[in-house]
């Protein structure tokens, strides 16, 4: 069992930044590969970016690449997600979820065994 918690979302104005945070805590971090997903009202939840689990590796969805950047300190058991030059398409509850057995990094909510309880983000324009 992993437990995922979220924080650092909030309101911010357009062209703002946030950076979330993921704590995690039970097994060994580092043997997760971690992604952001997030999901707006009506709309299914979004793959945004996923960290290997060295960190050597980083994918981004189009819309946020040069905006958004993934992190994880492993010694700190901490996945990061900084969001620069937000936009109010961006608005949405953010996610943090943990993947024990792909190899790669995946884009799939369900390839996902373990998700936090998400944290709001909104973008005033």
């Amino acid at each position: 069992q992993v437990q995922l918690v979220e924080s650092g979302g909030g309101l911010v104005q357009a062209g703002g930044s946030l950076r979330l945070s993921c704590a995690a805590s039970g097994r060994t971090f580092s043997n997760y590969i971690m992604g952001w997903f997030r999901q707006a009202p009506g709309k299914e939840r979004e793959f945004v970016a996923g960290i290997k689990r060295s960190g050597g590796l980083t994918y981004y969805i189009d819309s946020v690449k040069s905006r958004f950047t993934i992190s994880r300190d492993n010694a700190k058991n901490t996945v990061y997600l900084q969001m620069n030059s937000l936009k109010s398409e961006d608005t949405a509850v953010y996610y943090c979820a943990a993947d024990a057995f792909s190899p790669v990094i995946r884009t799939t909510p369900s390839v996902y065994e373990y998700w936090g309880q998400g944290t709001q983000v909104t973008v005033s324009s």
